[in-house]
């Protein structure tokens, strides 16, 4: 399937199948290539030129700029299936991709910045507002360090989160600012169990200077307040938040499923040690471990499915979605997150001990799960919490973010 865009171009974009495709063809590399990413702590080169040669960073980036502007469920679907070959690569490219959404959520200049030299132009970025601005003339001097910025090795640019001052030095805002990776530096701070590959190291600003139309409210956004003045381009209308929790389901859910085919693959060929079961297929518990965790891999998919239809379908409307909709669509990918970590237990617990050899790669994914499953927009707990103060009409703010 392909897309055709409107009356301003004949160019016919890759669909939702060719994409993913595209992505499924990779696996093989990926794997190969996954315990080298993991050693280097960054995505091994070779992933990098055949994700750029498969078009696979331009997946968010918009058509005017010869990207792709595929929807936000091709998007996770294209993370999922790189997923199944190491979680980390899948996890960086997630990253940069939802990145370029973010930068298409800019005004106009904005965007001509990172992409009218460079069409090719990779964003990393992080939220979390930290560092200082100095309100100057044209713009603001910025400086900061930000931790876990993956992909930030692979990345031209970078969007960080800061605080936005006033002429008296008063806090007015929080931002998002585009800032080029050569005026930022990257210090290694990234030593960690699990998707170490990712590379998310943390960037630093030094005094530098930001123009005023490379920021945009983070409050704002989050309540569908964007810049671009593209407004017929339905992915940039997708709400902000539902869009930065639901990518990150992608990779995860691309792991769960690598592990499970691996534990189904090992099974028609391994015993149980100290039974009488030559081979564990034919063992009931383990036949029971592996349909658990099939069923709550299958479940976490069709959540991740649902949410993200409905984010495009509010977009397609150009309907502002309320915010207890917003809060109910985090909690659901935030449980989706949690059941696909839960069927890969289930699986370790099923293929045994042998889990945990270095050789086996199944250490790999259930560290990498782990790990990317923690991150704070995938929290299960603080996603309950906000959206149970939602229902309860409880109006105290535990994340800005709603």
């Amino acid at each position: 399937m392909s897309a055709t865009l409107g009356a301003t171009s004949s160019v016919t974009l890759p669909g939702h199948d060719e994409l993913v495709a595209r992505a499924a063809a990779l696996i093989p590399l990926l794997e190969r290539n996954a315990a080298q990413t993991e050693q280097d702590r960054r995505v091994a080169e070779e992933n990098i030129t055949a994700l750029r040669e498969a078009g696979l960073f331009k997946v968010t980036v918009p058509a005017r700029f010869g990207g792709y502007e595929a929807g936000i469920p091709t998007k996770v679907a294209v993370s999922r299936e790189l997923g199944k070959g190491d979680g980390s690569t899948a996890w960086a490219v997630t990253l940069l991709n939802v990145c370029a959404w973010f930068t298409g959520l800019f005004g106009e200049q904005a965007q001509q910045d990172v992409w009218g030299a460079d069409p090719d132009a990779r964003i990393a970025g992080v939220f979390t507002p930290s560092g200082t601005t100095t309100k100057v003339d044209g713009g603001y001097r910025v400086t900061g360090s930000w931790g876990f910025a993956s992909g930030s090795w692979h990345a031209q640019w970078a969007t960080v989160g800061v605080p936005l001052t006033d002429e008296s030095g008063q806090v007015i805002d929080q931002a998002l600012a585009l800032i080029p990776m050569a005026d930022l530096s990257i210090k290694e701070t990234w030593f960690v169990a699990g998707m170490s590959g990712t590379g998310s190291n943390t960037i630093v600003a030094e005094d530098v200077f930001v123009p005023g139309h490379r920021f945009i409210s983070i409050i704002g956004a989050s309540q569908g307040k964007y810049q671009t003045p593209y407004t017929d381009e339905v992915l940039y209308r997708a709400a902000f938040l539902p869009v930065g929790c639901l990518v990150l389901l992608g990779p995860v859910l691309g792991m769960a499923n690598a592990a499970l085919q691996y534990v189904l693959e090992k099974a028609k060929t391994r015993g149980i040690a100290y039974t009488t079961y030559e081979l564990q297929s034919d063992a009931p518990t383990a036949q029971i471990g592996v349909a658990r965790a099939a069923a709550m891999i299958r479940a976490a998919e069709a959540v991740g499915d649902t949410v993200g239809r409905e984010i495009m379908e509010y977009a397609a409307r150009g309907d502002q979605m309320p915010t207890a909709k917003r809060t109910a669509l985090r909690l659901e990918v935030a449980w989706a997150a949690k059941t696909a970590r839960e069927a890969v237990n289930s699986l370790v617990t099923t293929h045994g001990a042998s889990s945990f050899a270095l050789k086996n790669p199944l250490q790999r994914i259930f560290r990498d799960i782990e790990t990317a499953t923690r991150h704070a927009f995938l929290s299960y707990d603080i996603a309950e919490e906000v959206h149970g103060r939602q229902l309860m009409g409880n109006q105290y703010v535990v994340s800005p973010l709603s």
